[in-house]
């Protein structure tokens, strides 16, 4: 189906003077009317002076800025593809995503220059996206430009997500997803024009782009956008950019409830909070309720959606622990082993299906039939869940041993393979362990090669030069052999079960 999607020219059509997007951190603004005029003359530039085609990728390797999204603006006028690349992690796993991704253009700020290979074809460097930008001069005829049909499936985004085999995967995200994905949360959330929002999340990860910011674009809201996570800060921007949606991990919220600041605090304008990544401490969700602030939970994937699940403010605490119900065009299947569907209150996979589902992974083949049913249309999420009688969700387990610290996804298999690099490591296992600040840490069980000898300070050290800083294992222990099962497969279950050393 040919898909004819141009969000910013009717924007500037309808609402010219109205403030689209505010960096804190420069105080710089840009109306719809001017985010659609710097838009045309970037896809002049890609398209003409650049030569790119619809269908070629950029890669982008920069925090977020209003001229990140004037580039997602480029990307929906001309078919090119974004890949954002994440700037905390290491060098060596950057390389692995631009020689997957083969990018037709690499944009990058220079204090992420570290991170590029050294025999890459010239990046564009830049202090920041403003540079490049404010290089596309306007000329008379930038005015506008011919928005390209493009097809529902083309993708717009490729989204790295991590890996259960150690190699991450590209998510194709395309415009139908765009569009469905912001239907979805408006039908779900109150989001219209006047909606307000600070968004802290990274340009690396659906949430920083899904969750609020492009279904926030859609609807001609205002977004005011932070580089960094500054807790009193985000403290002060809730209460003064009068935010009525709000998206944060736990971890990000119990940071901002434990500001001095905010006890005297008050959120007229907020309609609720947004809680993804993990569940929400009871004591947390009643701190903000105390505070006349609504909790909403869900449940999202980069691959579907990512705004999949809400549970209502309503039933915040009496369904404790839940995810919520579908969203509008949201269908679910929960099966077991054999794909048959199970009664509510046993346990199955989570299967999904509907208009927001990703068509597969970029130059994944095989990636893409394992994600998929037999018959290609249901969405295996790889999480154990379980239905009660009123069709709430809960998530019972983590399939494929997947650890959530603050909000990030971390998959032991990624480490392990870095692990067993090491010279003096033999086998190795990493498995998740409660942490009070993160929700959860990476702990690595480690086996030495015999006569060999090093130390945990050694390890995590070796880590950092291959993973990004938040995948090095907190804890690293040294044991002669690791439990196995009959299949002579690890049994992670029992090493959870181990004591930590030196507690």
């Amino acid at each position: 189906m040919i898909w004819q999607q141009d969000w910013f020219v009717k924007w500037a059509l309808y609402s010219p003077d109205k403030i689209a997007l505010r960096e804190h951190e420069s105080g710089r603004t840009i109306t719809y009317g001017d985010l659609n005029r710097m838009a045309n003359r970037v896809a002049h530039r890609l398209t003409s002076l650049q030569g790119l085609v619809k269908g070629d990728r950029i890669a982008v390797l920069a925090e977020f800025s209003i001229e990140y999204v004037v580039l997602f603006a480029a990307a929906q006028k001309t078919g090119l593809v974004l890949v954002p690349l994440n700037y905390r992690l290491a060098a060596a796993e950057v390389d692995y995503l631009l020689e997957n991704a083969e990018p037709a253009m690499v944009l990058a700020e220079t204090k992420f220059k570290h991170l590029l290979p050294k025999a890459m074809p010239e990046p564009w460097l830049m202090e920041s996206l403003q540079e490049f930008c404010d290089t596309a001069q306007e000329k008379p005829e930038d005015r506008t430009y011919t928005t390209i049909a493009v097809d529902e499936d083309d993708p717009i985004f490729i989204l790295y997500t991590a890996g259960t085999t150690g190699f991450p995967k590209g998510a194709l995200y395309t415009h139908k997803m765009l569009f469905w994905n912001s239907i979805n949360t408006a039908m779900s959330l109150i989001i219209n024009s006047e909606s307000r929002t600070v968004n802290v999340m990274p340009p690396f990860h659906t949430g920083g782009w899904h969750v609020l910011l492009t279904p926030f674009l859609h609807h001609g809201a205002y977004v005011c956008m932070m580089k960094k996570v500054d807790p009193p800060v985000i403290l002060h921007l809730l209460q003064t950019e009068k935010t009525t949606v709000f998206m944060g991990v736990p971890t990000i919220l119990q940071m901002v409830a434990a500001q001095p600041e905010f006890e005297k605090a008050s959120f007229p304008d907020m309609y609720y909070l947004i809680v993804g990544g993990e569940p929400m401490p009871i004591p947390l969700i009643e701190r903000w309720h105390a505070k006349k602030v609504p909790v909403r939970q869900g449940y999202g994937m980069t691959e579907v959606g990512p705004n999949l699940t809400s549970l209502h403010q309503s039933d915040a605490i009496r369904k404790k622990g839940s995810i919520g119900r579908p969203n509008f065009y949201v269908s679910i299947r929960i099966v077991d082993e054999q794909g048959c569907d199970v009664p509510p209150g046993v346990q199955g996979e989570l299967w999904l299906h509907g208009p927001m589902q990703t068509p597969g992974y970029w130059r994944n083949a095989e990636g893409t039939r394992q994600a998929f049913s037999p018959d290609g249309k249901w969405f295996r999420t790889g999480d154990l869940v379980v239905q009660d009688e009123e069709h709430y969700l809960y998530v019972v387990d983590r399939v494929k041993n997947m650890i959530k610290s603050g909000g990030e996804n971390i998959y032991p298999a990624e480490i392990e393979r870095v692990l067993v690099q090491h010279p003096a490591v033999a086998e190795a296992c990493v498995v998740g362990a409660p942490d009070d600040k993160w929700g959860e840490v990476g702990r690595a069980f480690v086996v030495l090669k015999p006569g060999q000898t090093t130390d945990a300070e050694n390890i995590q050290s070796f880590c950092r030069g291959h993973l990004a800083k938040f995948k090095v294992p907190k804890y690293v222990e040294f044991t002669p052999d690791l439990p196995k099962n009959d299949a002579g497969k690890i049994n992670r279950k029992l090493l959870k079960t181990f004591p930590r050393e030196n507690q």
